[in-house]
């Protein structure tokens, strides 16, 4: 089995910045693709980062390139979700995943979940 943890979440002032935190308990964390979601209220979940963790490969989605950087310490178990210039838009709760096997960025592909962490974006 596979827990997960985020932390880092809040509220930040608009243009701010937040590091959100995921832990990763497990024995085989090489294996694991880690991916970030968000869901905003009354929106679907949708994707947000991804990386291999064991190649550094990443993926974001579009309407935050540039803004959010993903990134893991191994040594750790950890992966990151840097978040800089956030907008009310952003406002959702933000959840750590992961899955064996293949590379993927659509929700329902992932096994393991985090328990979620509030970003509120907000003056």
């Amino acid at each position: 089995q596979v827990q997960l943890h985020e932390s880092g979440g809040g509220l930040v002032q608009p243009g701010g910045s937040l590091r959100l935190s995921c832990v990763a308990s497990t024995r085989t964390f090489t294996e694991l693709y880690m991916a970030w979601f968000r869901q905003a209220p009354g929106e679907e979940r949708e994707f947000v980062a991804a990386t291999n963790w064991n190649r550094d490969i990443t993926s974001i989605r579009d309407s935050v390139e540039g803004r959010f950087t993903i990134s893991r310490d191994n040594a750790k178990n950890t992966v990151y979700l840097e978040m800089n210039r956030l907008a009310p838009k952003d406002t959702a709760v933000y959840y750590c995943a992961a899955k064996y096997g293949t590379y993927a960025t659509d929700y329902g592909s992932y096994t393991y979940w985090g328990q979620g962490t509030q970003v509120t974006v907000s003056s």
